[in-house]
């Protein structure tokens, strides 16, 4: 059995200090050398796919490549001068004789439109058509930046650098559930729930067969939210530590 690389390496840290010292070393080198997350992101799986024993596929790597900038209507010299590589370099990634630098993959990605993770995979998976309604629509929330991104159906998400996972909505228990008093017309919604810096309601968002209202929410604000009252739906919010929660609502 082939031993991992980095085994060693790890064995030989006696205690959390030198652990921690070890993280803020790879932070530091990073950062001297213009590395961002995404980079970082697809340097761990270039090194997992070497330690398995895998090889990238070049071929299909570079027939993306192709694709993607044939698409946009670029020649091999025009991509060659975004990048600042010779245009050589390219047309031998297209061949399948090589892949881009480590170091090229987040600017090539912007290019693209797309992200790290298709490039080194060299697929890009279309999504089938959406054909159910509104109440099944995806909610990812990225815990780094806190970017709320929504989706009618299966997509892959990644944000500051990390693929996203869907939230999974759990029905709220009488505890958690939000306040809402018609108005004559009107639904008005509050909550007990904490609104501190550490604990708060980011977003809230009524959902029908159709239609999404999303109301986004602040620390230290309470929740005041005024809509019409529309058809059956469901309330959707979220927070950190409870997760996405949702209640049935009707007139």
């Amino acid at each position: 059995m082939r031993k991992n690389p980095f085994s060693k390496g790890f064995s030989s840290i006696k205690n959390i200090n030198s652990l921690i010292s070890s993280i803020d070393a790879v932070s530091c080198i990073s950062t001297e050398r213009g590395l961002t997350k995404e980079h970082l992101s697809g340097i761990m799986i270039i090194s997992r796919k070497k330690y398995r024993g895998d090889k990238m596929d070049q071929v299909k790597t570079g027939e993306l490549i192709k694709r993607l900038r044939t698409e946009r209507g670029m020649t091999q010299k025009q991509l060659a001068e975004l990048l600042n590589v010779s245009d050589k370099a390219v047309s031998k990634w297209e061949c399948g004789n090589g892949c881009p630098d480590v170091s090229l993959l987040s600017a090539l990605a912007e290019i693209f439109g797309t992200d790290i993770h298709v490039l080194l995979s060299g697929e890009t998976i279309k999504n089938e058509k959406e054909k159910g309604d509104m109440k099944k629509i995806r909610f990812f929330v990225c815990r780094e930046c806190g970017n709320i991104i929504t989706s009618a159906s299966d997509v892959s998400v990644t944000c500051c650098g990390s693929r996203l996972t869907v939230l999974e909505p759990k029905k709220a228990d009488e505890a958690q559930k939000l306040r809402v008093e018609d108005t004559g017309g009107e639904w008005y919604i509050t909550s007990t729930h904490e609104m501190t810096k550490e604990h708060y309601i980011s977003f809230v968002a009524y959902i029908s067969d159709s239609s999404m209202m999303m109301f986004r929410q602040y620390p230290e604000w309470e929740m005041n939210i005024t809509l019409p009252a529309y058809r059956r739906g469901r309330l959707v919010w979220y927070c950190r530590e409870c997760g996405l929660l949702y209640q049935p609502i009707s007139p």
